[in-house]
């Protein structure tokens, strides 16, 4: 073959199409092609605990990322608007990479997390939030996670009650919780909802709703 006539490999796809139409560049994501229907739409059809739970439908990262939010607020009632609107969105970057379990996070060690913080960044300013969160709020929303983890593992997931406490503590005083996994489509409309009417409270406007809990 003459010089100047191979054709070289061409470079791997590293964008995903979603179902908006956006192309979301896994490398270097654009706030631009973020869009919050396509966040619920892929969170609800995430599982938890890469599906290992009961019941007729799977726990998804949707449904847990409302009760996060909701345990957020039990926690610290006082807390802003835009804070449980960062609880809720605390895991929408898996609407891409999906829900690895904490050890396999672990064991891929920090080009995932470069990447999944890459993603965050990028979530977070297209819904207007600060690029980095406080750490004072990282550690309410890990509280919160971690709270409803215990519940999810202890009724879901098989885990007893001991080895729940052991791997995620016991829950704040005062609130309980009875898990039922929703369908994706009943779990993709509650995320959604909820986005709306915190998203119009963390725009400085007034809206009782944002105060309620489920």
């Amino acid at each position: 073959m003459r010089k100047g006539l191979r054709h070289s490999k061409p470079e791997p796809r590293a964008w995903q199409r979603m179902l908006s139409g956006r192309r979301l560049d896994l490398l270097d994501p654009s706030p631009m092609d973020i869009e919050i229907e396509d966040i619920a739409h892929g969170l609800a059809r995430v599982a938890r605990w890469n599906g290992q739970t009961i019941g007729e439908h799977a726990f998804s990262v949707a449904q847990h990322s409302v009760v996060v939010e909701e345990i957020v607020a039990h926690i610290k009632p006082a807390v802003e608007p835009r804070w449980r609107l960062a609880a809720l969105l605390h895991d929408a970057s898996e609407y891409v990479i999906g829900d690895m379990i904490s050890p396999f996070k672990a064991a891929l060690g920090v080009d995932y997390r470069t990447f999944e913080e890459r993603l965050e960044t990028a979530i977070h300013v297209r819904f207007g939030l600060p690029a980095k969160t406080p750490a004072a709020i990282k550690a309410l929303i890990k509280k919160a996670d971690r709270a409803c983890a215990f519940f999810e593992a202890t009724q879901l997931a098989g885990f007893s009650h001991k080895e729940s406490l052991a791997f995620f503590d016991a829950p704040p005083k005062g609130y309980s919780l009875t898990i039922e996994p929703l369908s994706p489509a009943l779990a993709q409309e509650r995320y959604l909802h909820r986005y709306e009417i915190l998203s119009e409270a963390a725009g400085y406007q007034p809206h009782a709703q944002a105060f309620d809990t489920e």
